[in-house]
């Protein structure tokens, strides 16, 4: 179960300025009105809370100079005129009499959640603070910041609990080159900014923004810069940026703790970002960095200024922050042009610094989307305001579900209770043997006539039932042969009405039934499988059918990350059903991963299969399933340059159909 720090804090008069329109969307309501959503959906009292105290200024020395630290502090005591002229020397900076204070406060709070989540008292938080910190620099406050929060935190953990590496993720919509500043020549800290841009007529307007800036020195490759050249970036635009630049770069760093800049002006409706990501895409994103770090994440609040829109992306974070199913994504899963072609240049950019690009050719953009943000240039601020308070308002009724009250189920089945006990999970009783050959002998009897397969089939039915009927999340069960059990298991979701499922095989596993009706109904569904002892890819769609042969462990990254993911999430299916067979390359941390990653999927409704009866990888997966972190992989190894060149040819011949492929087509930059 995980634990969640939430750390709150917010004053009537943290003004950054009372006399500068440029910071009138810098409100303390930022703060309230998160913190009021948080609690209609119920999610503060579910929250460890920590207490806030300021940082010191030994703690704010650590990113910035004595200088910067002595004119901040002198503010407090300045009259209007004299707030005016010092405010002056910075850019989109403005100080009140309390910035001072608001400013150590947001750095104290950023820091108690890095002790919370480094100590072991929560896996995982968040921090509700302002003024944000991202654009300050060492020597100037910039852009609406004074200290840079994110970054004295990731000094602050490197010295305090001597991490070596350190991931920071910059999700606000613009560019945090305060950041990038201070770590540019810093090879421990890898920073993945995405940001407008539009070709540095975007403030900052920076060159340095692009995405050719790599860092400098020893730091070149950990500075990742991903300019949005076009407004109204949606969630396939961000999914399809982790999917094939940030994840496969953070997996290869293998942090030790990742940091999120989170800000929500990268989302819809905000006046600053004009793009159409909507909330739950944060619920996905968060998702994913929770694999990272043995699960120590932090997030600290940057922008966001559509009022609605922030406090909704705040709770889809806190949620998934505290275990709970991800809700399904919305939109056409199909990037637009301007992304993919973005997407392709950082890839080549920091090609020479990455092994999992190493053998990755140049590339070519192929698709033909548009991003377009809805016309609003006959409307005043405040009705688009109201428009899209009033679309969220729908939309987050619509992508919400209730939450099964059972994370996990198995059954009552005595070999398989004790190979998961002490993992915290549901039992549920088996169906009658009698009962279970009634609903398979129409379709499967040749395959079924063993009393052995018809005890499992009954156990697994069971346990499917109940994720039918959300009244579990997820389950596992054992069987003698997992392809029949797989083969039942999606006959008996399509009559429950069930129309997307997602089948992943691993290990040596035949999955097709040899029936005329099976083959068919494997055919309107997707099977991907990894197979045959070694690590491979099987896709079963229309009636095509293509084998990725003899790859091992190390390409597990390349095919999940690069194929898997993309497709999966282009499908979005229903239900996920995944099967492990014998004679598997991939170990029992890769096979948790898998699971893991592939929870964001079907409001995290999955189905394991397990046909090898092994205790620890029965155990592993359990608690994966359970909530528990997910194990490290272990050392990364570049893939061969032989399976990357097949899993490119599979892109190519599907990247039509599976529109989230095309950011890995070829590009000369």
């Amino acid at each position: 179960m995980y634990l969640f720090a939430v750390l709150v804090w917010y004053h009537a008069n943290t003004i950054i300025a009372y006399f500068s329109p440029v910071c009138d969307i810098e409100v303390p309501e930022r703060l309230s009105s998160s913190y009021e959503q948080l609690k209609r959906y119920h999610l503060v009292e579910r929250c460890v809370h920590v207490p806030v105290r300021e940082g010191t200024e030994e703690e704010i020395l650590l990113v910035h100079s004595l200088e910067h630290l002595e004119v901040a502090k002198s503010t407090q005591t300045m009259n209007e005129e004299e707030l005016k002229r010092v405010s002056g020397h910075y850019d989109a900076f403005f100080f009140h009499p309390n910035t001072y204070r608001c400013a150590r406060l947001a750095v104290g709070a950023t820091l108690q959640l890095v002790d919370a989540v480094m100590s072991g008292k929560v896996c995982n938080g968040m921090a509700l603070v302002r003024p944000p910190g991202h654009h300050s620099q060492r020597n100037a406050a910039n852009g609406f910041c004074l200290f840079n929060n994110v970054a004295i935190a990731a000094e602050y953990a490197k010295l305090k609990y001597r991490l070596q590496r350190i991931l920071i993720v910059d999700w606000d919509v613009h560019h945090g080159q305060g950041i990038q500043y201070l770590f540019e020549e810093d090879p421990s800290v890898l920073y993945f900014s995405w940001h407008r841009y539009e070709h540095q007529e975007f403030w900052p307007s920076l060159k340095e923004s692009d995405y050719d800036a790599v860092g400098l020195g020893k730091g070149k490759g950990f500075n990742i810069n991903l300019p949005w050249n076009k407004v109204g970036m949606g969630n396939s635009d961000y999914l399809a940026a982790f999917f094939h630049v940030l994840l496969p770069m953070a997996f290869e760093f293998d942090p030790e703790l990742v940091l999120v800049s989170s800000g929500y002006d990268s989302g819809i409706g905000d006046p600053e970002g004009q793009m159409n990501a909507t909330p739950e895409v944060f619920a996905h994103l968060t998702h994913f960095l929770m694999q990272l770090a043995n699960g120590k994440l932090c997030v600290i609040l940057e922008g966001g200024y559509h009022l609605k829109s922030l406090s909704e992306s705040v709770c889809m974070t806190v949620k998934t922050l505290l275990g709970d199913p991800v809700p399904q994504v919305t939109g056409e899963m199909a990037p637009c042009l301007s992304a993919v072609e973005s997407i392709q240049n950082v890839r080549a950019a920091h090609k020479p610094y990455w092994k999992w690009l190493m053998y990755e050719g140049n590339y070519s953009s192929l698709s033909s989307s548009k991003c377009d943000y809805p016309s609003t240039e006959h409307e005043s601020n405040n009705d688009e305001t109201v428009r899209v308070e009033r679309f969220l308002e729908q939309h987050m009724k619509n992508i919400l579900f209730p939450v099964p009250p059972i994370r996990t189920a198995t059954t009552t089945d005595a070999k398989v209770s004790a190979h998961l006990l002490p993992v915290p999970l549901h039992l549920v009783r088996e169906i009658d043997k009698t009962e279970t050959k009634a609903l398979v002998s129409g379709f499967y009897a040749d395959l079924v006539k063993e009393d052995k397969m018809l005890l499992s089939l009954g156990s697994m039915l069971a346990v499917l039932d109940k994720i039918l009927k959300n009244e579990v999340c997820n389950g596992i069960a054992e069987s003698p042969a997992s392809s029949v059990s797989v083969a039942v298991a999606l006959r008996h979701s399509v009559r429950f009405g069930f129309q997307r499922v997602l089948c992943i095989f691993v290990g040596d596993i035949q999955i097709v039934p040899n029936t005329e009706d099976g083959q068919k109904l494997f055919e309107i569904h997707l099977a991907i499988v990894l197979h045959i002892r070694n690590l491979g890819l099987f896709i079963v769609l229309s009636s095509f059918s293509l084998l990725l042969k003899d790859a091992e462990g190390n390409d597990f990254f390349s095919a999940v990350l690069g194929f898997i993911l993309p497709v999966a999430y282009s499908y979005q299916p229903n239900l996920t059903i995944i099967a492990v067979g014998p004679k598997k390359s991939l170990g029992i941390n890769g096979i948790s991963l898998l699971f893991a990653l592939l929870q964001g999927l079907a409001k995290s409704r999955i189905l394991a299969v397990i046909e090898d009866k092994e205790i620890n990888l029965m155990q592993s997966v359990a608690k994966v399933l359970s909530g528990a972190s997910t194990p490290h992989f272990g050392v990364y190894v570049p893939p061969t340059q032989e399976k990357v060149n097949t899993i490119k040819i599979l892109r190519d011949q599907f990247q039509q159909e599976w529109k989230m492929l095309q950011c890995a087509g070829k590009l000369s930059v």
